[in-house]
């Protein structure tokens, strides 16, 4: 069948867009509301804004990518759609970090899997934060006004085979397991979320909120770097932005600027710190960038009997709590098991190993199962998270140290996810870790993860969530913004993103996002309508 494309169509009707690659002169408007970014948070806030009749620019750095760009090619769909070309690590090296960068932001390239705010999570803002206004009860109705908008599910064919593997593993094992609510409108179950939907059935921003947005007359300026909000007083009086070439990198001679009543930075926990950060932002208790959370993600590979071709079907589908919440809140660290995808390029970068042996492992692919497991930071006095900063150019760089801490909690879902694997039936499990030999059994694959070294660069880390830097709360001296988004300091300036999380939540963040993001934004378009 058929998918409309829905951007080809909305341009072709005239919708306001501009492509800043290719403007000659520069460029100053006014507008009642500056969204910079348009992921999660930005689509929701701008689509909203705009219903109320405000008029409304939307900024992003990365380029508009819609259905005929997504080829599901991984190597083309990484250097254009993801930051830094897929190549974002912190500041050591040692973790990577996924993050879209294109019209929709990482909902563009997500997998789709959406969670409410775990209780626990929002109880425990409420209880060290003063977001009394956040209690789970409260937030009911805005998270099921977000399911509707983006179709949010659960996943009702049944999971592939790689997600399959979860399920049996923690059924022989006793251990409670999920079917994950997805984002999704006639999915195809092509599996190649990752490199951008080419039938439009995922429901990012991409397709929902920012054409709803343009259809209510808000303007999208792509390819256009925020440089800074420059201060008038107490006031930001407007944005400095610079047109980026289509290779989206090298800046172009020219500049634009937009004046409006009120900034919404919707940037990403990086992005958004370091905006703040170029822009001397009031910042009197040294708030700006720290307490950013990633859940340190790791994970393992087994070599199944039959094949588990874990590049085709739903990338995500079972998950397991089990070990979330297990131990308390604010013990140890706990993390939620999931899968990954393993598509070519991704599992050769990714798996150890390098020459004939990577060739031997790669070319199991077929029959190779993964699980991985977030790690959820944050919320233990071990557990401060990372800081970003801004490099000489002006773009972030997250330092996050691993504390013993989180290295215990890795150590933990090592030792999970390869007895899962081996309860699954695997004939051989292996760590992501370079010191990490294929284990036969259990036993074997048990006392070996108890020994082995937990260490930077040993163990292969990654996250494609990234939360906080710009955190909420009620004391404007542990906080940068005010359980509204609104900061603390500066009127007419909000914050609507995973940035403003105070610790990392344990689940995937796109539905937390899009949820506080309608609450706040449609708090932000009744006091800008009065």
């Amino acid at each position: 069948m058929a998918m409309t494309d829905l951007i080809a169509q909305g341009l072709a009707n005239g919708w306001q867009v501009t492509d800043a690659a290719s403007l000659t002169d520069n460029l100053t408007l006014e507008t009642d509301v500056v969204v910079i970014g348009t992921g999660a948070g930005g689509g929701t806030t701008a689509e909203i804004l705009a219903r109320a009749g405000l008029s409304v620019i939307m900024v992003e750095e990365g380029r508009l990518y819609h259905q005929k760009d997504f080829k599901m090619d991984e190597l083309t769909s990484y250097a254009t759609l993801y930051q830094e070309g897929l190549s974002r690590v912190t500041r050591d090296g040692a973790i990577a970090i996924l993050q879209g960068r294109c019209v929709g932001g990482s909902t563009t390239v997500n997998w789709t899997s959406s969670f409410d705010t775990p209780d626990p999570t929002l109880n425990y803002w409420a209880d060290h934060f003063g977001l009394e206004e956040l209690r789970p009860d409260n937030l009911r109705p805005w998270f099921a006004d977000r399911k509707q908008r983006h179709n949010i599910a659960p996943w009702a064919v049944p999971p592939n085979a790689n997600n399959d593997a979860l399920r049996r593993g923690c059924e022989q094992l006793g251990w409670s397991w999920h079917v994950i609510p997805r984002n999704v409108k006639g999915c195809w179950n092509l599996g190649y979320c990752g490199m951008g939907c080419p039938t439009n059935a995922k429901q990012g921003a991409l397709t929902t909120t920012v054409p709803g947005a343009l259809e209510h007359k808000a303007q999208l300026i792509h390819s256009l770097r925020a440089d800074r909000l420059v201060m008038d007083q107490d006031r930001i009086s407007h944005l400095e932005a610079t047109p980026l070439q289509t290779d989206s990198v090298t800046p172009m001679p020219l500049k634009v600027q937009i004046r409006a009543r009120h900034f919404v930075v919707a940037a990403s926990a990086l992005g958004s710190p370091a905006l703040l950060l170029r822009s001397d932002i009031p910042d009197p208790h040294g708030r700006i960038g720290k307490r950013t959370f990633l859940h340190p993600v790791n994970a393992t590979v087994g070599e199944m009997p039959d094949k588990v071709d874990p590049f085709y079907g739903a990338p995500q589908s079972i998950y397991s709590d089990e070990f979330n919440f297990s131990q308390g809140v604010d013990g140890p660290a706990g993390f939620k098991l999931e899968v990954p995808p393993l598509h070519p390029a991704m599992a050769s970068g990714v798996l150890p190993g390098h020459g004939e042996a990577m060739g031997q492992d790669v070319a199991k692919l077929p029959w190779m199962q993964s699980m991985l497991a977030l790690i959820r930071d944050g919320f233990h006095p071990d557990s401060q998270g990372g800081e970003v900063s801004l490099r000489d150019d002006g773009s972030p760089v997250l330092d996050y140290p691993v504390t013993d801490y989180l290295w215990r909690g890795l150590r933990d879902a090592y030792l999970r996810m390869a007895e899962a694997q081996f309860a699954a039936g695997a004939k051989q499990v292996r760590l992501v870790h370079l010191d990490s030999p294929w284990y036969s059994n259990w036993r074997e694959a048990e006392a070996a993860i108890r020994d082995l070294p937990m260490a930077l660069h040993r163990a292969r880390l990654f996250t494609a969530h990234q939360m906080g830097g710009c955190g909420m709360g009620a004391d404007p001296q542990d906080s940068v913004v005010d359980g509204f988004g609104q900061h603390h300091q500066v009127t007419n300036l909000s914050v609507h993103d995973a940035s403003i999380f105070p610790t990392s939540i344990g689940a995937n963040p796109q539905l937390s996002v899009y949820t506080l993001s309608a609450r706040n934004s449609s708090r932000l378009a009744s006091k800008l309508t009065r």
